[in-house]
């Protein structure tokens, strides 16, 4: 075992309101699992089950506190999606009322990177290989 991360979590005030967001920008799929769980939860699907492709699926389900204070460091793990076209999925984020937390950048010649809020407060990072 290497101590992989095998599951992610996202913290919203609207649970349909943040499955819009997601399914409508990167595509997920969402599964009830609150007769799993005792309490409303929904699995986040990035990849079907059982699928080969590298990454992890979580879970989304309500905040348990205040929401988030604008102007304060992150508190937590911030999530990053590796997409194949970053400005278009930018697109994507803006038109399903994302907003930006950091402006897309350079990491060298390697890859591009931005960080955006979704419609909850939550951020998350999109990434883009550079093809060499």
């Amino acid at each position: 075992m290497k101590n992989r991360v095998v599951h992610f979590e996202i913290y919203v005030d609207d649970i349909e309101r943040a499955k819009k967001f997601y399914t409508d920008v990167f595509g997920w799929e969402f599964v009830d699992w609150s007769g799993v769980t005792g309490t409303p939860y929904w699995g986040v699907m990035t990849a079907p089950m059982g699928s080969t492709e590298p990454g992890i699926n979580g879970g989304l389900m309500q905040r348990q506190g205040a929401t988030v204070v604008p102007d304060i460091a992150v508190v937590g793990y911030v999530c990053t999606v590796q997409v194949e076209n970053i400005d278009e999925t930018i697109k994507k984020v803006e038109s399903a009322g994302g907003t930006m937390a950091m402006p897309k950048y350079a990491l060298g010649d390697m890859a591009m990177q931005a960080y955006y809020k979704d419609t909850e407060g939550n951020i998350f990072g999109v990434h883009q290989v550079i093809k060499k």
